[in-house]
């Protein structure tokens, strides 16, 4: 199966909805979703209390709170990166970068299904969990960061 497909076709009022594991905290993303970004590095591996992220790049004024913003806390778990969480249930939200004001890292798992995305690539593979394997899937693999010029070529 190639992953690396187009994102489906969209209508400009095309809406997408999500919530925190409890429901306090609704939003509503307007538009086309970006492609899912995968990561396996440690920080998200312990905010996620999995193996990896996966993470959906979302412009800030796409994003539409329809409740439970004051819900929300704030951790920054890095210089410059911020992690929103739902302060009732804990259910991670999105993460902001100063280095990329305006854009929102929404959490794919809270979207509702279905969800129109597709899978863009996995990277930090380097510090992967080493007990969960990591499957030839057809998609990019970057050992740090995405776009970095170390690829992983093991596949």
């Amino acid at each position: 199966m190639n992953h690396q497909q187009h994102a489906p076709k969209t209508s400009p009022d095309t809406r997408h909805t999500g919530s925190c594991l409890c429901g306090g905290v609704r939003f509503v993303v307007h538009g086309a979703l970006e492609p899912i970004q995968v990561c396996h590095c440690g920080q998200c591996r312990k905010a996620q209390g999995g193996p990896l992220a996966t993470n959906i790049p979302v412009a800030a004024d796409q994003l539409e709170w329809i409740a439970g913003r004051d819900l929300l806390r704030h951790f920054e778990s890095s210089p410059g990166k911020l992690r929103a969480f739902c302060g009732t249930c804990g259910a991670p939200v999105y993460s902001q970068r100063a280095n990329l004001p305006g854009v929102l890292r929404v959490r794919a798992g809270l979207l509702d299904q279905p969800l129109q995305a597709t899978l863009a690539f996995h990277q930090q593979v380097a510090s992967r969990a080493q007990w969960w394997p990591l499957q030839d899937d057809g998609l990019p693999q970057f050992e740090g960061a995405a776009g970095s010029a170390q690829k992983q070529d093991n596949r």
